[in-house]
């Protein structure tokens, strides 16, 4: 039992707690109640990554504001239906490197994502685009962020407009009103960042995208998925949809 347990844990990236674990195992056919695992993996010294402090973000000028179209509902009936965007910085050797994401509510799988070092309007676009270029949705898609001036300018405005997608924005300094982006964001930094010094922004651009694209949209378990990973959830849900 030791043995899958610490094959499990490195695995994950030696990220997971020993819940994560427990259903790493069950899904393996292992029975092993939580509490045994707990207790075997603080003798072998097996920890979750945790205690990663949230960024502080300076507060701009409001251009124009749009509706809360959510309003702290982040739970969706399928894909495509609304999506999450937000901004982080990563710390380098050569400076700040910051990190725009798009998240699908349904699943919390990141469907788009762009790294630059400065944080323009165009980082925020270029994420949408890889969503929108990536999904293909037929059907208007609520697109929700914080009030920060890239998502409040003439050239994001116009984005939104010419790709049937519809504007939805948080509360001024209400961080809970996008808190998926966030929750995603800590992850991020928790498990994988904070365990890292870059030294130049290419090694952080790998990293992260290492960690988004080969971890946690396809393996990492997400309890709001059923404990499965974003891709695994949505592609039991189109096996469902298809068999109906």
């Amino acid at each position: 039992m030791l043995g899958l347990i610490k094959q499990a844990w490195l695995e994950s990236g030696c990220v997971y707690g020993y819940r994560k674990i427990h259903d790493e195992l069950r899904s393996l056919g292992e029975k092993s109640c939580r509490n045994r695992i707990a207790r075997l993996m603080k003798q072998e010294n097996l920890k979750a990554q945790v205690g990663y402090k949230k960024p502080r973000y300076r507060s701009g000028t409001v251009a124009t504001l749009s509706a809360n179209l959510l309003e702290q509902n982040f739970t969706v009936e399928g894909p495509n239906q609304a999506w999450v965007t937000d901004i982080t910085y990563i710390r380098t050797a050569e400076g700040w490197l910051f990190l725009a994401v798009v998240i699908d509510l349904f699943s919390r799988q990141v469907v788009g994502w762009s790294m630059q070092p400065r944080m323009h309007t165009d980082l925020v676009i270029q994420a949408l685009l890889m969503a929108v270029w990536r999904r293909k949705p037929g059907q208007k898609v609520v697109v929700h962020s914080d009030q920060g001036s890239q998502y409040t300018s003439d050239d994001w405005r116009a984005f939104l407009k010419s790709h049937n997608l519809e504007q939805s924005m948080s509360r001024r300094g209400n961080c809970y009103d996008n808190a998926v982006a966030e929750s995603f964001f800590q992850l991020l930094k928790r498990e994988r960042i904070r365990r890292r010094t870059y030294k130049t922004r290419e090694d952080a651009r790998s990293d992260i995208f290492d960690y988004i694209e080969m971890f946690y949209n396809p393996v990492r378990r997400h309890g709001h998925a059923g404990n499965l990973s974003p891709v695994e959830f949505e592609r039991q849900h189109s096996r469902q949809l298809s068999s109906v």
